[in-house]
């Protein structure tokens, strides 16, 4: 055994002076991806910095072992790609957004989902050139799920090689399409160099991993199980990306695939459209460190164009499409595409080869129309779990459909009268948007004040016409609301499907006559899903509360009006960061 210091005189270097990291400049997007630098991984690293050499009195630093010169970063040719895209609740526009021209206003929320790309190889597999196939591997951590494909680099089709229970359980339509329709899409624009260079990439596999924040998912029965109140502080206290539940496994003593317990903020819309962006810009088709403020960029409508065609033929139809492109563009006005633009998509599974599909879809009149909105200053989006049990869209959707065929005179004056409230709570929205920017200082003092108060108290703070200009928006815009929600019982009634169902009514009004709150709802297609409040100021605390008190879970949803993302690394590793793989210490 070795006695004594093995170097006993080591030599000693002083500390250098920290490089101080500048603050983000005027107009600092934080959706924007920033390049990661020494600094920053020097940063990550300051705790082993700091450890103690075993031998002396001394940091590491000192000792010359770790300095912030000797890490090199090559952000640029990083391997992990992270993108993010935002879930959404359609505010107003449910039923009538499936026909032009008639608008809806989707919000985009804080709620979102992370793709993460990355090779799953190190090296090309020297037998993957012979046979012009290659490995994708999709995993869902939060579903304990991990299926694995062959990627043919001909025809540009998926082939699951699992085994036929994992087949059964794991198989993800949305990821499947998506994978395949940017594949075909890369192929579509590529050049013969950049193709080559595409395969080369694609032959070293494709590893991609999803996850949703804990808002997409119902967590009811875990806080109840655990004996905590339903509210969001108990769902705060979960963890992140937390394991999710599923609805019962066996019907009538038969066995059948179990469905995972939703919020219904479009879930299937948001993955497919993460896994899209994070797949464009890993192979070079987009650019999305790049997209600062510009939400109208060329690369986010590639995103769009091909998110919508695997999120249409993955449900195995041509929706709306209001989910996907929130999903890309963030809170909007939105009137949908007509669906013949996807025909060629749809003849796909008659054997037309998928690059001449893309190709052709690429091409389309995309003729959507997507006008910017968000919700005007100091009013906040809270969400509801009433926990009453869900409601299936489509079967909703298709017993209005019925009605309007039955009843076509009737269908189409509560249709008219549906949109003209729809456009009446959008005007006033707008305009108190507008008189936020116009007059700062008194629409603050409404709303705080309003804030406080039940609505029929709110004309006292009409007192000069700066604040009356205020409080005569807000009225305006409960009472189309009110409107919005008579035209939708009537519809659900008509239709024979409970739009607003009784039990909802009940807490919306009830909601709709406490403090600070502007407006209540069911969101998108109704039912018993969820409700949705607009409310002003720091009410929502007392909202949430209520809520509680008659078993309404509040989520910890908001509005966040962005899109589509690049992050900058692992969302579950906030501090290490994609470039990890790019660092080398001398």
């Amino acid at each position: 055994m070795v006695s004594g210091l093995i170097n006993a005189n080591p030599v000693i270097y002083e500390k250098e002076e920290r490089r101080a990291r500048s603050s983000p400049s005027v107009g600092y997007d934080k959706y924007t991806a920033e390049p990661i630098d020494q600094l920053e991984v020097f940063d990550i690293l300051f705790t082993f910095v700091d450890i103690k050499d075993p031998e002396h009195p001394y940091s590491l630093e000192e000792l010359k072992v770790i300095t912030e010169d000797a890490i090199e970063v090559d952000d640029n040719h990083s391997n992990v790609r992270v993108a993010s895209a935002p879930g959404k609740v359609l505010m107003t526009g449910g039923y009538l957004i499936l026909e032009r021209p008639h608008a809806g206003i989707v919000l985009s929320t804080n709620a979102r989902f992370y793709a993460i790309v990355k090779p799953l190889y190190d090296e090309i597999k020297p037998d993957s050139w012979a046979w012009a196939w290659t490995d994708v591997k999709l995993a869902s951590p939060q579903l304990s799920r991990e299926s694995m494909y062959k990627l043919s680099l001909k025809n540009l089709m998926l082939q699951c090689v699992s085994s036929r229970q994992v087949l059964f359980e794991s198989r993800n339509p949305f990821v499947e399409q998506a994978v395949q329709y940017v594949v075909a899409a890369a192929h579509a624009t590529f050049d013969k160099d950049k193709k080559d260079a595409l395969n080369k990439l694609l032959l070293q596999g494709l590893d991609i991993t999803i996850l949703g924040c804990n808002d997409f998912y119902s967590y009811r029965n875990q806080i109840e199980a655990r004996g905590l109140p339903l509210t969001p502080e108990a769902l705060a206290a979960l963890p992140p990306f937390s394991s999710i539940t599923f609805n019962a496994e066996e019907e009538n003593g038969q066995n059948c695939k179990p469905e995972v317990a939703k919020t219904g903020l479009g879930s299937s819309a948001a993955m497919t459209t993460a896994v899209v962006a994070a797949l464009l810009h890993y192979l070079g088709v987009v650019d999305l460190s790049s997209l600062s403020k510009d939400e109208g960029s060329v690369d986010l409508d590639m995103v769009h164009i091909i998110a919508q065609t695997a999120h249409c033929i993955a449900q195995g139809k041509v929706g709306s499409g209001f989910d996907v492109s929130s999903a890309v563009y963030g809170s909007h006005r939105y009137v949908r595409f007509s669906p013949d633009v996807l025909s060629s998509a749809q003849n796909a599974s008659e054997g037309k080869p998928l690059q001449e599909v893309m190709t052709t879809i690429l091409k389309g009149n995309w003729d959507h129309e997507r006008t910017k909105f968000s919700l005007p200053p100091l009013m906040n989006l809270l969400l509801g779990e009433p926990g009453t049990g869900g409601s299936s869209t489509p079967s909703m959707v298709g017993a209005v459909k019925r009605w309007q065929k039955s009843d076509p005179a009737k269908a189409q004056e509560t249709w008219k009268k549906l949109s003209e409230a729809n456009s009446a709570l959008e005007l006033q929205l707008n305009i108190l948007s507008k008189l936020a920017e116009e007059n700062w200082n008194a629409y603050e003092c409404v709303i705080d004040n309003c804030s406080k108060q039940r609505s029929e108290k709110w004309i006292e703070q009409a007192t000069e016409p700066s604040h009356e200009a205020v409080v005569k928006a807000l009225l305006g815009a409960r009472s189309a609301m009110v409107e919005i929600r008579n035209h939708m019982r009537q519809m659900g009634e008509a239709a024979g499907v409970p739009i607003e169902p009784e039990s909802q009514t009940q807490l919306l009004d009830a909601t709709m006559g406490m403090e600070g709150v502007l407006l209540a709802g069911v969101p998108g297609a109704g039912g018993f899903d969820a409700v949705f409040a607009v409310t002003l100021g720091d009410s929502s605390s007392n909202v949430a509360k209520a809520w509680s008190s008659v078993n309404v879970l509040a989520l910890l949803v908001r509005e966040d009006p962005h899109g589509a993302s690049l992050e900058t690394g692992d969302p579950r590793t906030k501090e290490i960061t994609s470039v990890v793989s790019a660092v080398h210490i001398e």
